[in-house]
């Protein structure tokens, strides 16, 4: 069907858009993340080290989850192009996960898709993205929290990964050096695909203001990665304007 056509049809393109949001109800999660104690020197170093051995500082922390919609997959290529460019792109490749994506890059493309549906904006943008706010009554499209996405990913599951990584995650050594299609492998427990490998998902949180400013986090790991950096309780960050080929996103829904 032509771009034109299903521009046209918002309702049909709208109901298909919702059929790939999955329900997830709420619980409890707790976090865990090694923080380097040394002193922070470089202002433009783009994937830090967290410090090794007496630098590192484990801190752990629950948080609360209210009952949220999760996209199945991370958002393709072929949803991207459509909502930002109004362009269709080849079916060969509208099934991969959109890369190459800042964290700028996918707050407009939420705020987009919201607009599209005559839904209220998530986020207001500012000059300094530090200062971007997110409005948590707004019914538009958004990003996962930090929080919210690994909770999703677990699944109610215990360990690192909900299955085998061969039968749910694309990584170096099954992936052939790029993004693969998505919902391919197996979903973790709620229904969700890729949520481990194939590509990075940035989420909305700062990592941490006061030792790294402006830097956001990502979760998962990527076809790019080693089987130990692919998990449920990954976690890297990055300047908000960073990009890269294998880093992506997905979106969810306070509400329908």
């Amino acid at each position: 069907m032509s771009v034109e056509k299903l521009w046209s049809d918002k309702e049909r393109f709208f109901e298909d858009l919702m059929d790939m949001m999955v329900p997830i109800a709420g619980g409890t999660v707790e976090l865990r993340d090694y923080r380097n104690k040394n002193k922070w020197i470089s202002s433009d170093y783009t994937l830090s080290d967290p410090g090794r051995g007496s630098d590192r500082e484990v801190m752990t922390w629950t948080e609360t989850i209210e009952p949220l919609y999760v996209m199945k997959y991370p958002v393709t290529r072929g949803l991207y192009h459509f909502v930002m460019n109004k362009e269709e792109v080849e079916t060969s490749v509208s099934n991969l996960p959109i890369t190459e994506v800042s964290w700028l890059d996918s707050i407009v493309f939420c705020n987009e898709l919201s607009r599209i549906f005559g839904r209220t904006d998530c986020y207001s943008l500012a000059t300094e993205s530090e200062n971007t706010t997110y409005n948590n009554k707004a019914n538009g499209f958004r990003l996962l929290t930090d929080a919210e996405w690994q909770y999703a990913s677990k699944a109610g599951t215990k360990g690192y990964r909900y299955e085998t990584i061969d039968k749910i995650a694309w990584y170096r050594e099954n992936s052939n050096g790029s993004a693969q299609q998505v919902g391919k492998l197996l979903p973790n427990p709620w229904g969700l695909y890729d949520m481990i490998g194939n590509v990075w998902e940035w989420c909305w949180d700062l990592y941490d203001v006061e030792r790294y400013g402006n830097y956001r986090v990502f979760r998962g790991g990527s076809w790019a990665e080693e089987e130990n950096n692919c998990g449920s309780t990954i976690r890297r960050k990055s300047m908000p304007n960073f990009k890269i080929d294998d880093l992506g996103f997905r979106i969810g829904l306070t509400s329908l």
